[in-house]
């Protein structure tokens, strides 16, 4: 969508890069982005003081070495270091609330996402557009289970009704207004492609292909992508809460049944001596913790 506040003055860009661990691609990486960006100061796109922001997620290897490097002697480096490995979506956000730009667009250290689409980025917020979103169009490099627990996160988060962009990592665009209402949001459980969506304003897409690490292996493997679909689902729907308590008054509708029945089988002689009460404790209990988890009911509805 294209917005009709059409911008005229030139904007201030800072890129935000996490990193952890990538000693083996910070060289290509810091070349490939400075390049971009002097052509983008040259061409008048975007102002001078526009710079590369490397956020070192208390890397094991000479990451920091390197960004402290880089600090000294490109003028457009900055450099900011946790004091401890955090993961990448607090790294983000922590480069996110430091970047005092018109605009921010955030990307990997290992360049999948391509970054010719920067420039189209800075056109597409020219137009209007506070949000601008990198997707990815095309998923045959990844393998079968790799595509295929992708598309079934994305169309379980739909189905749960949560607003997030498929095929959409954290390569995008952020005005300033848009930033300040993505650090409004004090989550923390961060899952911020998740976020982003509920910040509101116009808003774009710029589709690409992804290509492969050129070296070094990848920050998030099977464990922590799981862990970060948990976090999505968690942190941005009440669904698993209302299915758990739906679950709960299941269990205590049979519960109820199960009840009846053993009343029945002991008026009629035909239970075990303290059957009866022992049933009816476990299947009350049982079912009433599933289905009011927090001692009220209502918050899920």
């Amino acid at each position: 969508m294209i917005s009709n506040d059409i911008r005229k003055d030139i904007p201030s860009l800072a890129i935000v890069v996490p990193c952890y661990n990538e000693s083996e691609v910070f060289s290509y990486c810091l070349s490939q982005l400075g390049e971009c960006l002097s052509n983008l100061i040259v061409e008048k796109k975007i102002q001078p003081n526009s710079s590369i922001l490397f956020v070192d997620d208390g890397s094991l290897d000479d990451t920091w070495d390197q960004i402290k490097a880089a600090v000294h002697e490109v003028s457009f480096v900055r450099g900011l270091k946790l004091s401890r490995n955090r993961g990448h979506q607090i790294a983000l956000m922590a480069g996110l609330s430091h970047a005092d730009t018109d605009i921010t667009i955030s990307i990997d250290a290992d360049l999948q996402d391509d970054i010719r689409c920067i420039p189209v980025m800075v056109k597409k917020y020219m137009q209007g557009n506070d949000i601008v979103y990198g997707v990815r169009n095309d998923r045959s490099s990844d393998s079968f289970f790799k595509r295929m627990t992708a598309n079934s996160f994305y169309w379980l988060m739909a189905k749960m009704g949560v607003q997030q962009v498929a095929n959409h990592a954290d390569f995008r665009l952020l005005s300033r207004r848009a930033l300040q209402g993505l650090l409004a949001h004090k989550e923390q459980n961060l899952y911020i492609r998740g976020i982003v969506p509920l910040v509101g304003y116009p808003s774009d897409k710029v589709l690409y292909s992804r290509s492969s690490r050129i070296a070094g292996e990848s920050k998030y493997p099977f464990r922590k992508m799981l862990a970060l679909a948990v976090e999505g689902i968690t942190s941005l729907t009440v669904a698993p809460l209302r299915l758990i308590s739906v679950l709960g008054f299941v269990t205590c509708f049979l519960s109820l049944l199960g009840s009846l029945y053993a009343v029945f089988r002991k008026f009629y002689g035909e239970a075990i001596e303290g059957w009866t009460s022992v049933e009816i404790s476990i299947f009350f209990l049982g079912g009433g913790a599933v289905a009011l988890p927090r001692g009220d009911w209502r918050i899920y509805w």
